[in-house]
């Protein structure tokens, strides 16, 4: 495969469009924008708009691209899958927390399935390759993705975006921190970028279908138990770093029903939430 060739090879909208959007299905519209400054920023501003629930918003170059904690970054052109999705889910608002988990799983699915990479998840928001599973050797983590929710909670059907940028063909020149890594640059037997959106798409569909059919419950629908099983944080030794440079020694024991991580410090068990951490990092 050429890969610099793959890098270039500019993504359809008409043909995404006629592979995924379907009478009945909950993709409804896909959108692929040449450049934008945040694919979550565009479509969040549309959702308070007004904008329906299964748009598909895909960037071929995010410009201002942002992560949690209003973290940059930053890709080549078309060399990372970038996009967002507009829901509008009929469950309680207190379970939404479990929409970055779901994407989270649908992304360790699709990238097994299409690219061959064992792909994993890092408690709260990452996809990553663990250190054991390295194309190459390596003694740390290589992230390949980030997640990003946010939410539009005040309209009448409120609305979550809940978006990812994910290292498809860069080199490991092209990657910004040590710690990155692409699906090329851990041996993907595939990089197309529009065979990854539709294999995300399916799996995601297949989980958000039976999660709002329970009415959000992350336990019947067995959406907590899948990311339980993908989540490698959980057994590991790890560092928590806390607002205001507080760091928590402790073990990661399991992820609760509210998607929150549980762990054993010196003081007993606590739960912490998205909101709670700056960074979980694993010790030796």
């Amino acid at each position: 495969m050429d890969l610099d060739r793959t890098r270039r090879t500019p993504l359809s909208q008409d043909e995404l469009a006629a592979a995924l959007v379907r009478p009945g299905g909950p993709w409804r519209r896909v959108e692929v924008l040449p450049a934008v400054g945040s694919t979550n920023t565009e479509l969040l501003a549309r959702a308070e708009e007004g904008e329906e629930e299964g748009t598909v918003l895909v960037a071929e170059h995010q410009t201002a691209g942002r992560g949690r904690l209003g973290r940059g970054f930053l890709t080549p052109r078309g060399a990372a899958l970038t996009f967002s999705l507009l829901l509008r889910p009929p469950v309680a608002p207190d379970v939404l927390g479990w929409l970055p988990a779901l994407m989270g799983a649908a992304a360790v699915g699709a990238v097994r399935r299409t690219t061959g990479v064992r792909a994993a998840l890092k408690w709260p928001n990452d996809l990553i390759v663990p250190a054991g599973l390295r194309a190459e050797s390596a003694e740390t983590d290589g992230k390949l993705a980030g997640i990003l929710a946010d939410a539009d909670l005040v309209a009448e059907a409120p609305a979550v975006v809940i978006g990812m940028g994910l290292n498809v063909s860069q080199s490991r020149g092209e990657l910004p921190v040590p710690t990155a890594v692409s699906l090329r640059s851990e041996g993907a037997t595939d990089l197309d970028r529009s065979s990854l959106l539709g294999s995300f798409l399916g799996e995601f569909e297949e989980l958000y279908t039976v999660w709002t059919a329970a009415g959000g419950d992350a336990e019947a629908s067995g959406l907590a138990p899948l990311y339980r099983d993908l989540c490698s944080t959980v057994g590991r030794r790890i560092t928590v770093h806390l607002p205001g440079g507080e760091l928590l020694d402790a073990d990661a024991t399991g992820i609760d029903e509210q998607a929150r991580l549980v762990v054993t410090t010196a003081a007993g068990e606590k739960a912490l939430s998205v909101g709670d951490v700056v960074h979980v990092r694993p010790r030796a």
